[in-house]
């Protein structure tokens, strides 16, 4: 029966458990692993990146980004202004490479090879090489891992720029000299500005420093971390007090979490329900160990810390407690269940269990690369049944009013070829003028409509009514001047043609 046992003494040059050294500190980075693991999660990540149709969040990222830098700005001073940071890095990027499926996704892909780095030079710190190769793997194949490298949201950046500061501290507490606190401060920094909700990172990195000052009683420690702490959240600051301002349009749809909400983030961090069960089995192994208990016990708090931190602030008026607002927890819980695998005996009994733990998250990693993986809706069918039949001056109703947070909109504007340009008949003031995401929609539906010959209005499917949740008074204002001449459901929607009948 496999077990987990102690791990064989490390060599002078290698880390023990706690990042101590058993020799001198080597300067040499521990060998490539961290760049195959990059390498193998970017390769896991592009597979089929552009398969699968960009849900709302994406398509509002691509909206945003798609504007003019003066526009994106004004935007951001009146909504998404978190998002502002990875808004102007995609902003850059399609202008270079277009806003394909795939290229909007792309950076996110490259993030999170990143993170894969950082996470095996994490492992290969506290733990030993095996771990370090284990986690490599373990963290290129976890679905979620897949899920955000192939998602056009700024969640991969995060995850980056936490996993990069939690090795960067390792490092600095090895030798706390400005040199080494000065990367720290950087990931900091970039962590709270391309999402707020990670700085929770920070109590259980503030618990390290103060547990290891404890126990090495290194003067400048505590003091070079308070200072780079300090300093780093400089630029986060005044993004803090915005968007506070704006918290209740973008966030005001969760809910306080229940006790139960708990297994339902681990899943989530995961991306499958069985590959999370199977990695808190494996991730427990580790605090078994008299010499892996130090570094385990660390990486828990690291893991456990912020969701614990989210779950008691999300009791008040506002909640962030959802998965991918903490997926930047996930590598500690990798690293932690690959130290777990790495020590199992026989050896070839930690092979076994990460082939398995693998395997177990295929059917979820071939879910998520359909073309319905994360969309009800089949915008791109929609948006060709209005291309086919498009004429010059017709006109675009798209259901919004209460269901507007959907962005039926966008999922059908995104697919639409160039060629086809539809006026918005009950817009009317658009997005862009507005300084929004949507559009300041007609008080009064029926002095809107103008002298637009043909409509075509794009709703829920499920029914045969081609005003299915249009607010009542634009649907009365289409009954009343239009007749349906064409209606065609497809997969979610239903696309409907109408012609000016008075």
């Amino acid at each position: 029966m496999p077990t987990a046992t102690q791990p064989s003494p490390a060599p002078a040059d290698t880390p023990a458990p706690g990042g101590r050294r058993a020799g001198h500190p080597s300067r040499r980075i521990p060998g490539p692993d961290w760049l195959w693991a990059a390498l193998l999660t970017l390769a896991v990540g592009v597979v089929k990146i552009g398969s699968a149709q960009p849900w709302r969040d994406e398509l509002a990222s691509w909206y945003a980004a798609s504007r003019s830098t003066g526009e994106l700005i004004d935007m951001l001073g009146h909504v998404d202004a978190v998002s502002g940071l990875y808004y102007l890095l995609l902003h850059g990027w399609i202008s270079l490479f277009g806003d394909s499926e795939a290229a909007l996704r792309l950076p996110s892909a490259l993030a999170m090879a990143g993170a894969a780095a950082f996470a095996v030079l994490t492992a290969r710190k506290l733990f030993d090489r095996r771990t370090a190769v284990f986690t490599g793997l373990l963290f290129a194949f976890l679905p979620s891992v897949s899920r955000y490298a192939q998602e056009a949201r700024s969640y991969a950046f995060a995850v980056l720029a936490v996993t990069a500061a939690t090795w960067l501290l390792l490092r600095a507490l090895e030798r706390p000299t400005p040199r080494r606190w000065a990367p720290y401060g950087l990931a900091v920094a970039l962590a709270g500005l391309f999402h707020m909700v990670s700085l929770l990172f920070l109590l259980p990195h503030a618990l390290i420093v103060l547990l290891r000052w404890r126990r090495d009683r290194r003067g400048r420690t505590l003091a070079g971390y308070a200072v780079t702490v300090a300093v780093a959240l400089l630029p986060v600051v005044p993004l803090v007090l915005l968007g506070r301002q704006q918290v209740g349009r973008q966030i005001g749809w969760l809910k306080a979490p229940h006790l139960r909400s708990l297994a339902d983030l681990w899943n989530g961090l995961f991306g499958s329900p069985l590959v999370a069960l199977a990695v808190a089995a494996v991730a427990l192994l580790p605090l078994a160990w008299s010499r892996g208990r130090r570094p385990a016990g660390e990486l828990v708090l690291i893991g456990a810390v912020p969701v614990a931190a989210a779950w008691v602030v999300s009791q008040g008026s506002t909640s962030y407690f959802i998965d991918r607002y903490l997926l930047f927890t996930m590598p500690a819980w990798v690293v932690l269940a690959a130290a777990g695998l790495a020590a199992l005996r026989p050896r070839q009994a930690g092979v076994a269990g990460l082939a398995a733990l693998i395997l177990l998250g295929v059917p979820d990693q071939r879910q998520m690369r359909t073309t319905g993986g994360r969309v009800g809706a089949d915008g791109q069918a929609a948006a060709d049944v209005i291309a086919k039949g498009y004429r010059p001056g017709d006109g675009f109703v798209p259901v919004r009013g209460e269901d507007r947070v959907y962005m039926i909109d966008l999922q059908v504007e995104y697919f639409l070829p160039p060629r086809v340009r539809l006026r918005d008949v009950f817009a009317e003031r658009s997005a862009v003028a507005g300084d929004d995401l949507f559009p300041v929609e007609c008080p009064q539906p029926a002095q809107c409509l103008g002298t637009t010959a043909r409509v075509w209005v794009v709703t829920w499917g499920g029914t045969q009514d081609p005003y299915n949740k249009l607010p009542e008074a634009q649907a009365e204002a289409l009954r009343s001047h239009y007749k349906v001449v064409e209606s065609k459901k497809v997969r979610g929607l239903r696309v409907s043609l109408l012609e000016r009948t008075k």
